[in-house]
């Protein structure tokens, strides 16, 4: 084991694909795809590839703190009470513990993250 796992931005396996949850959906109707790369032993630090087609939904972190960089694309994120931000390929941010808001994907956008819970 060396204990570097390199982060591969297409990734040759099939991704794991879903929707948002209903009750969190806004508009449109992205597709989510996702490539796991990395796991902490006990499942509280998670790294992979996400990628996401055009759509609005709410974006609720929780207890979840979560590293994106962003490969492709165009979001904008909408703190609760605040103003909308876009981020494009190459930003970096961060989502911190008890963000909510609302995240809109104007371009399909594909990032690394990296969530630790």
């Amino acid at each position: 084991m060396t204990g570097i796992v390199k982060i591969d931005h297409n990734p040759s396996f099939a991704p794991k694909q879903s929707v948002p949850a209903p009750d969190r959906l806004i508009s449109g109707d992205p597709q989510l795809k996702s490539w796991p790369m990395d796991e902490s032993k006990d499942g509280t630090v998670r790294t992979g590839v996400w990628e996401s087609t055009p759509g609005v939904s709410h974006s609720i972190k929780g207890e979840t703190y979560e590293f994106c960089h962003l490969l492709e694309g165009v979001i904008e994120l909408t703190p609760q009470g605040g103003e909308p931000v876009v981020y494009r390929a190459g930003d970096s941010f961060v989502m911190k513990p008890g963000f909510v808001g609302i995240w809109k994907t104007i371009e399909t956008v594909r990032k690394i993250y990296v969530i630790v819970s």
